[in-house]
């Protein structure tokens, strides 16, 4: 499987080589907002200009293709799930074996800007969840660093990432813009 680069999926893995996965993804319950859709730019941490369109793949699932923008054949695509709980949104991709062969869980929204702001989990906040006990999950380690696999059922976890007095396990980690057409 090849690398993956800042993609929708992907670019919360790589801010610190440590990640929050889960064992059970997002079932394909909820449909997408059709303003997700679409061809969105971004720059890479090198200041490379991205590429990222979303569409749809089946019912209820969509599919993230991201290139360096005019390196179509150079792509990588990934499969996702999302899900809506209060004025949340949430993506579901799962993951190659190299970062633990389970599942990744991230925010998103999209501004009146016509922006979409991916958020990731914060790992240590998370962490601290499973010492006290409030969420289950164990240490694991990958080729990435050391992280956190969750194994609460998803409406344990969604009951805790929903609270507004947790909105603080949320940090921004890519923001893209509508490509103009």
């Amino acid at each position: 499987m090849k690398a993956w680069r800042l993609v929708i999926v992907l670019s919360f893995l790589l801010l610190s080589g440590c990640l929050v996965t889960f064992k059970d993804p997002i079932p394909a319950h909820d449909a997408a907002p059709a303003q997700l859709l679409g061809t969105w730019t971004s720059k890479n941490a090198w200041g490379e200009p991205l590429e990222l369109e979303i569409k749809r793949a089946g019912n209820n699932e969509y599919k993230a293709t991201s290139y360096r923008k005019g390196d179509r054949k150079n792509r990588d695509e990934y499969a996702f799930t999302v899900a809506r709980h209060g004025s949340r949104w949430y993506l579901s991709a799962g993951l190659p074996e190299k970062y633990g062969s389970n599942f990744v869980i991230a925010g998103f929204e999209l501004t009146e800007n016509d922006e979409l702001v991916v958020y990731n989990l914060d790992l240590d906040h998370i962490r601290q969840w499973t010492e006290q006990k409030l969420l289950d999950g164990q240490t694991m380690e990958t080729e990435k660093g050391d992280g956190v696999l969750i194994t609460s059922p998803l409406e344990t976890v969604f009951g805790y990432l929903d609270d507004p007095a947790n909105s603080d396990v949320f940090l921004e980690v890519a923001r893209y813009q509508r490509l103009p057409k």
